[in-house]
């Protein structure tokens, strides 16, 4: 992460406030079931989907936005994502799966930062991949939501479900007992029958960044 605060410099433009999403309403979920409540979840998602979203991307005191075209197979857990800033600058555009990340193109500057690639494409899986819990995952039964929890060699991993709908709304990762990162997921759109989390923020307490996705347009 040394070179994160070089891309600051290069991606930089005058910042904007947070992008307030609607809190979520944590109502009873008595006489419900955890794992009807993901199965339902889950066939709500889509396999295949583009989207079109705007990202803050936050460092400290520094703040950046971009737009993103988002293409996404959940099913094949595979990615491509293409970014431009407000001037219409293309920054980068990269597609991926489980076993890497593949440049399509870079902005010179960026590459010069370190492995970007790497880093965006770390947090394209943590955002839109693994949103079903492990089956083996220990269930706790709360009054407003269901906490999933699975240990693993890479760490422990959370997924909360609560809402009047019982969707995912926080999926967290802790190691050695420290929470690394959090994505939490907001202001859920139906369009075709399926989901789509209308704002997500991704916080990594590692690095200590964070990204504010919002929803313009669903594309399929």
């Amino acid at each position: 992460m040394r070179y994160l605060p070089g891309i600051i410099c290069i991606l930089l433009i005058a910042g904007c406030s947070s992008i307030p999403f609607e809190e979520v309403s944590f109502v009873s979920m008595s006489g419900l079931e955890p794992l009807e409540v993901v199965e339902k979840y889950e066939r709500s998602l889509p396999e295949h989907f583009q989207v079109l979203n705007t990202i803050l991307f936050k460092y400290g005191w520094n703040k950046f936005t971009a737009l993103g075209y988002v293409d996404v197979n959940i099913r094949t857990k595979s990615f491509t994502v293409v970014s431009i800033n407000p001037m219409g600058i293309k920054l980068f555009e990269l597609s991926g799966n489980e076993n890497g990340v593949d440049t399509h193109f870079m902005l010179k500057e960026l590459g010069k930062q370190g492995d970007f690639a790497s880093l965006i494409g770390e947090d394209m899986r943590r955002v839109y991949f693994d949103l079903i819990p492990s089956t083996k995952a220990e269930i706790k039964k709360k009054k407003d939501r269901f906490v999933f929890r699975q240990e693993s060699a890479n760490g422990v991993f959370v997924h909360i479900f609560a809402g009047a709908e019982g969707h995912l709304v926080e999926k967290d990762h802790y190691k050695n007992n420290t929470l690394h990162w959090r994505v939490s997921y907001y202001d859920y759109r139906r369009e075709g029958g399926k989901i789509y989390p209308g704002g997500i923020i991704f916080n990594n307490y590692k690095y200590g960044y964070s990204l504010t996705v919002t929803l313009k347009e669903i594309q399929s």
